[in-house]
């Protein structure tokens, strides 16, 4: 089996943990590029890293900043700021000479619209799992529902039952190694989810959706909480691929295999 390796990159405003495995294969085809949702890390990339690197894609996963091992950001005003971060970041791994596939999850998704959106010479195509399409109204309800911090370190270590407990309720792996992996990134992270909330409920991802003009692929789950939206895919870009996966909240983690045959289907056709 291939070792994914572990890196850092540094950009004006910290360094950026991420992991890759570069292509084991003589087929040169362009890098993938993965970001993962809140309050996950780059690990949960790793099965779907394995399934590509032999068939001639390089992989790389970030952590976003305040997840992971990546830095953590002061204040977040925008999106945008993640999006000029990754820019920074993917310049100096040569990523922008080549050009990339982006592949985002959930609040990894709303940030690979914008980055299609506001670099669109280097983003040959991105796939959205549980992509975050709503009204100002919808993002004003989700806001109040998941902004506020459910797992603030307490001096008794309660928040971190708690969150085994959350995480179980969202639709985790039952797998105890993803379980607790997510664990503790989910508690080393519960600033920074509140950060990138506060960005993504700011952001109109309908509008950037309408405005992406590379090959868009669209994946969820039934029982992903972004599933009553996901029907807008159709609604808003009847050309866009959108298809079905399992694993509610934790795709990736969950159902890696699956999301790998349709994802290759719909590279071949880039």
């Amino acid at each position: 089996m291939s070792i994914i390796k572990r890196a850092y990159a540094d950009t004006p405003s910290g360094q950026i943990h991420y992991r890759y495995l570069l292509n084991n294969n003589s087929t040169k085809r362009l890098p993938i590029v993965f970001i993962h949702m809140s309050a996950s890390s780059s690990f949960c990339w790793e099965p779907l890293m394995r399934q590509y690197a032999p068939l001639g894609y390089s992989c790389y996963a970030v952590d976003i900043p305040g997840f992971g091992s990546s830095y953590d950001p002061v204040a977040v005003p925008d999106t945008a700021y993640y999006v000029h971060i990754f820019a920074d970041m993917f310049k100096s791994l040569g990523l922008f000479s080549t050009g990339f596939h982006l592949m985002g999850h959930h609040s990894g998704a709303c940030l690979s619209l914008e980055m299609a959106v506001l670099y669109l010479a280097v983003v040959q195509s991105i796939a959205l799992i549980g992509p975050v399409l709503l009204t100002a109204e919808e993002r004003a309800q989700m806001k109040a529902q998941y902004y506020k911090p459910f797992n603030q370190p307490v001096p008794d270590g309660s928040h971190l039952a708690k969150t085994w407990k959350y995480l179980g309720e969202m639709g985790c792996s039952d797998d105890l190694d993803i379980k607790h992996q997510e664990v503790l990134d989910h508690a080393r992270a519960w600033k920074g989810r509140t950060q990138i909330y506060g960005a993504v409920w700011q952001q109109d991802g309908i509008a950037l959706f309408m405005q992406v003009k590379c090959p868009i692929l669209a994946l969820c789950a039934k029982d992903d909480v972004l599933w009553p939206y996901f029907y807008k895919v159709e609604e808003l870009r009847p050309e866009v691929m959108a298809e079905t996966v399992s694993g509610g909240n934790f795709e990736p983690d969950r159902d890696a295999v699956g999301i790998a045959k349709i994802y290759t289907a719909f590279l071949n056709t880039v």
